[in-house]
């Protein structure tokens, strides 16, 4: 009954997500934001929202490990699972732009995350900074809107296609139906996750990093391989360092500015430096032949494997 549950909560917060962003969608097409704007915010933040709920749930709970342990796992498996099974199905083209801007923002931020954590606690003011560098990344991209890496605006350009017949009714009621089922979603899945992970001795980290982070990565994986199959493949890779650099600077700090997050020294010796290893490995292969193709995406795959495998 708990697996049931767990998987019940996972399928709620997912389905939440989505209609939670065709409901903000529709109200935004309604105000009149452009199409880049919405790809930028709206289904940026729905695609990460189920983390967001995940993240917060456990922090109030006491159960810093799941909150740390969403967001690392899931910045791991983006890369290892869904960058990896991407480049499988389909190769995708990196541009110079995306390389010299949207990756080196993600190098960075991953950095930055390891340093804030390294003295075994994310605290008020370093969620504050998270935050706030969050705030400041919106604003120079809504300012550079159109120039680019992810700045793009096909998902926006998508979802104004999906919604723009929605009445404001419709809209307001999935807007808030959203947000009901990724709290109800939140809590089954997190409730769950320690109730089995205690009844077999396993790890709260554990759970959060392969169960909870591969479920909550689901819309990425979804959208990359949906992506590289339609041959958009700025949209695949420009998805998933976007949601990296969302993961750590705007999941986790604002979790950290309601709650201060306990990181355990388990995370700092493992997980963090398995992330850190993804996102720098990137870099050679990207720059090789400026394209993750079947090669590149097996080897991210088969890491992402190795990873599995050393932390079962």
């Amino acid at each position: 009954m708990d697996y049931i549950l767990l998987g019940l909560g996972l399928v709620i917060l997912l389905y939440g997500g989505k209609i939670l962003v065709d409901g903000a969608a529709a109200i935004a097409v309604k105000l009149g934001m452009s199409a880049g704007l919405i790809g930028l915010t709206i289904v940026a933040f729905g695609t990460s929202a189920p983390e967001l709920l995940v993240s917060v749930n456990a922090a109030l709970k006491g159960n810093g490990d799941i909150s740390i342990g969403n967001v690392v796992g899931s910045n791991i498996a983006n890369i290892g699972m869904v960058l990896g099974l991407s480049g499988l199905f389909y190769p995708i083209l990196i541009r110079k732009s995306t390389l010299r801007f949207d990756y080196l923002i993600t190098v960075l931020v991953t950095l930055l995350f390891y340093a804030l954590s390294y003295n075994g606690e994310i605290g008020l003011w370093e969620g504050i900074v998270m935050f706030s560098l969050f705030i400041g990344f919106n604003i120079y991209l809504f300012r550079n809107s159109g120039q680019g890496g992810l700045t793009d605006s096909t998902e926006g350009e998508e979802e104004i296609e999906q919604v723009k017949g929605y009445g404001w009714f419709l809209a307001i009621t999935l807007f808030l139906g959203g947000i009901v089922g990724l709290y109800f979603g939140s809590e089954l899945l997190v409730n769950n996750a320690i109730k089995i992970s205690r009844e077999f001795g396993i790890s709260e980290r554990v759970i959060s990093v392969t169960i909870i982070a591969i479920g909550t990565s689901l819309p990425e994986l979804i959208t990359s391989i949906m992506a590289a199959l339609s041959k958009k493949t700025d949209m695949a890779i420009g998805n998933i360092l976007g949601s990296n650099i969302m993961n750590i600077l705007s999941i986790l700090g604002i979790t950290a500015i309601i709650k201060p997050i306990a990181v355990s020294e388990d995370f700092l010796r493992s997980d963090y430096l398995w992330m850190i290893g993804f996102t720098l490995i990137l870099f050679p292969l990207i720059r090789t032949k400026m394209k993750i193709s079947f090669i590149e995406g097996a080897v991210l795959f088969i890491g992402y494997g190795a990873y599995m495998y050393f932390l079962l």
